[in-house]
């Protein structure tokens, strides 16, 4: 079936000490899903990116559809109770702890975000469930996953918790130090702990999906949302640090574990985004490729 259009939704109302004056990156990803949580700044916002790479819309989806196949990975198969979902963003159709609950029911999870409105609406309608939390904090505030912080006091940092950082990375400048984030978080897991990311990819120098990268790029941080860069595999890769990935390793959304047949060739936009899972080993031998249970 093919991906339906994207459509922008109907203007809603402005929740008390919300800024429409300026996009959100949680509000345009809904605009980009076709949800209703978004104001006309967002929808400019991602107007301008569609203008150039119409297949970005698409793009949301299969990351969330990526996040949810996670999710259950964790749960299921590894057995994973407690997840962190950091940059959680505006709650939609499969949060985390819905898909997580689903394979396990005792399954806790945290949610964080820096936006308000993220958070009203995430404590609104997430914290229905006893399992579930939602906290406002800054990734790029050392302090937000540090020993002592909310996350933990939540969270059995003593036992594996799984991190879900889907879209997140490529929206914090080299300045504040993604990998640095990453690694911080990385520090006070567990052993047995995962870390799943996805971020925007820039192929090679010399390819179609370069130069759109390079014009994608400049539409968000340039056309009101400010944030928003395409990094090198390479680069990719490197937040992972000394995690053990799990296979196939860092690869185009679509192709970590896909559920079902073959879907229909990607868009030039969803190749241009990458994900991967990586586990806290218990010692050294960093690096290596976990292989996926049930695989050669």
């Amino acid at each position: 079936m093919p991906d339906t259009p994207f459509r922008p939704p109907a203007v809603g109302r402005s929740p008390a000490g919300v800024d429409t004056s300026r996009a959100s990156i949680a509000r345009v990803h809904d605009a980009s899903l076709g949800g209703k949580d978004n104001f006309e700044v967002d929808r400019r916002a991602l107007g301008a990116v569609l203008e150039v790479a119409p297949g970005m819309a698409a793009v949301s989806r299969r990351n969330r559809a990526w996040s949810r196949r996670v999710v259950r990975y964790l749960a299921g198969i590894v057995g994973v109770d407690q997840f962190l979902d950091a940059g959680a963003g505006l709650p939609a159709t499969g949060n985390t702890h819905e898909i997580a609950q689903l394979v396990n029911p005792w399954a806790r999870v945290a949610y964080l975000d820096n936006d308000p409105m993220c958070v009203a609406h995430g404590r609104g309608l997430l914290e229905t469930n006893e399992d579930t939390l939602y906290l406002q904090g800054d990734l790029t505030d050392p302090g937000v996953l540090a020993e002592d912080s909310a996350v933990w006091r939540y969270l059995d940092r003593g036992r594996p918790v799984a991190v879900i950082l889907g879209s997140v990375l490529h929206h914090i400048a080299e300045s504040a130090e993604p990998a640095e984030i990453v690694a911080r978080c990385v520090r006070v897991l567990s052993p047995g702990s995962f870390v799943a990311i996805t971020h925007y990819w820039d192929p090679a120098d010399g390819s179609p999906e370069h130069e759109l990268a390079r014009e994608v790029e400049r539409r968000f941080v340039e056309n009101g949302l400010g944030t928003g860069w395409f990094r090198s595999r390479a680069e990719i890769v490197s937040y992972f640090g000394e995690l053990e990935l799990v296979e196939p390793g860092v690869v185009p959304v679509d192709e970590w574990w896909p559920s079902g047949p073959p879907r229909s060739p990607q868009t030039p936009e969803e190749r241009l985004i990458l994900g991967g899972v990586g586990r806290k080993g218990e010692g050294p031998g960093f690096g290596s490729v976990v292989p996926f249970p049930g695989k050669g």
